[in-house]
């Protein structure tokens, strides 16, 4: 009965068969290739993970929290990595002065809404929370930062120095919008320094009980002034200004190491190329808290030997001890944050960095990389031993991820948090590479062998059928055999017993 079904088939019933197969199995292709470019993540094993596993009685894995032992064989407290925490970037750069001009020149966009967004809630919770003292510019101000469009936010800001003349937000949002460039920031950072101080406010009268609302929010309003103010001086060339304005900011709010202020300082100090003050700053943070602590102190032990290094030498003689820590250093670094050496490498482009950042994610290295990368230069053979040692630090990553080796696992939620901070014309880095999931392959092979035959059956439909015919004669071959010896060996009577059955 197969033989004569398949003697009725036409050739036009393969090419259809053929090309409908290859038609469907190209339109999965394609959709599960559009899932696993935006969530990173195959649909097959996101619906086993999320519905199947529970169904089956699985558990999730072992809790991302717990301990892990730190480079000085302390056991400190392993964060979750499944939450990625966005940080302040401590070196962004001013709206109107350097991320406008570069929208000028380019007709880019390099900051994303989500990124603009988080920066206006810092300022909103910094600069202008609700208290019961509130002033009716703070209220200005605190719509004015909300605002999506920057012309609104200036409109808001000259709408509260209308109100009060006095009103240092309301500066501080024209330095960082309005001002083309870094001297104009400076002298309205300076406006807003000196109201400031004419208010006459001691620091134990702000710290009063009374007004400790908004003592907090004139603290944090006059550190943010003074660490601009630094940050212009920095970039306008006066370097030690800049370095003594961050010490004395550092000494005058010890606690508010949450900023980062000492990332400037190292920027700086590196800049004056004053590498035993660097080391002195990295002793007191010597926690590998970010980028920059990490590769400067890579940078430190590298120039020490960089200048004299060579591959073919230290393979004949193998490495010094003062060379084998600049490469444990450089691996250390790297292993914290995988994406920098490609640009300092000058591998992949630079753009300018966000406003914020993501910890050992694409935004760092692109924030870390944009401001060091000069120094890096200027330490002869460093990025030649950068070059040179780098990707070893990949082989002594244990095999999966999640062990980690000096540091805490790599979180797996980096990719999704790099594409929302930077622009879409950047290519994110992503770190470990994903494969393509065995799926997507298979339906590739699928869709392209299924195509072949359709195009073979419509250009030679005799043969095709004749080729059919044989591989659907030797796919049954078995079950016709087995079904013969079935009747042989069991009775007549049984087979007629069981039909009428």
């Amino acid at each position: 009965s197969a033989s004569v079904f398949l003697n009725t088939l036409t050739p036009k019933f393969y090419v259809a068969l053929t090309g409908t197969s290859s038609l469907i199995s190209g339109l999965i292709l394609v959709s599960f290739w559009w899932y696993f470019r935006k969530y990173g993540t195959s649909f097959i094993e996101q619906v086993s993970v999320s519905h199947l596993r529970p169904l089956l009685g699985g558990v999730e894995g072992s809790s991302t929290t717990g301990l892990f032992t730190s480079i000085n064989g302390e056991t400190e407290p392993r964060p979750s990595v499944s939450e990625c925490k966005v940080w302040r970037n401590p070196l962004n750069l001013f709206r109107g002065a350097e991320y406008n001009r570069y929208t000028w020149v380019t007709g880019k966009e390099p900051l994303t809404y989500y990124d603009m967004n988080l920066s206006a809630q810092d300022h909103q919770t910094f600069f202008t929370g609700d208290t019961p003292q509130s002033r009716p510019e703070d209220t200005v101000m605190q719509k004015a930062w909300r605002e999506r469009n920057p012309q609104a936010r200036i409109r808001a800001a000259y709408q509260a120095l209308e109100m009060n003349q006095e009103c240092a937000a309301a500066y501080v949002l024209l330095a960082e919008e309005e001002a083309t460039t870094i001297t104009e920031a400076e002298r309205l950072f300076r406006k807003a320094l000196t109201i400031g101080a004419s208010q006459g406010r001691t620091l134990r009268q702000m710290l009063s009980l009374e007004h400790k609302d908004k003592a907090g929010k004139d603290i944090n309003l006059l550190v943010y002034i003074k660490r601009r103010l630094a940050m212009c001086a920095r970039k306008l060339g006066r370097v030690k200004e800049a370095v003594k304005m961050m010490r004395d900011l550092m000494k005058e709010f010890p606690l508010l190491g949450m900023l980062n202020i000492h990332e400037n300082l190292l920027e700086a100090l590196l800049k004056l190329q004053a590498y035993a003050d660097v080391q002195a700053v990295l002793a007191k943070y010597d926690a590998p808290k970010s980028a920059t602590i990490c590769y400067t102190s890579a940078l430190l032990k590298a120039r020490a030997v960089s200048d004299k290094f060579s591959p073919e030498a230290a393979s004949r003689r193998g490495l010094s001890s003062a060379e084998m820590n600049a490469v444990e250093a450089i691996h250390r670094a790297v292993e914290f944050n995988p994406h920098v050496p490609k640009y300092l490498l000058e591998m992949k482009s630079l753009i300018l960095p966000p406003e914020h950042i993501l910890k050992r994610g694409d935004s760092e290295a692109v924030a870390y990389a944009f401001f060091h990368l000069q120094h890096w230069k200027r330490a002869e053979g460093a990025l030649n031993l950068l070059h040179c040692t780098w990707e070893g630090t990949f082989r002594l990553i244990p095999y999966p991820l999640e062990k980690g080796h000096l540091f805490y696992p790599y979180p797996g939620c980096t990719e999704t948090a790099d594409r929302e901070l930077l622009p879409s014309f950047h290519e994110v880095s992503v770190y470990p590479k994903k494969e393509l999931p065995f799926f997507i392959l298979f339906t590739a092979g699928l869709c392209s062998f299924t195509a072949m035959l359709a195009m073979l059956t419509h250009q030679f439909p005799e043969l095709m059928g004749v080729f059919a015919k044989a591989f659907f004669s030797t796919l049954f071959a078995p079950l016709g055999f087995f079904a013969d010896k079935m009747e042989s060996l069991m009775p007549s009577s049984f087979w007629h017993q069981l039909t009428r059955i």
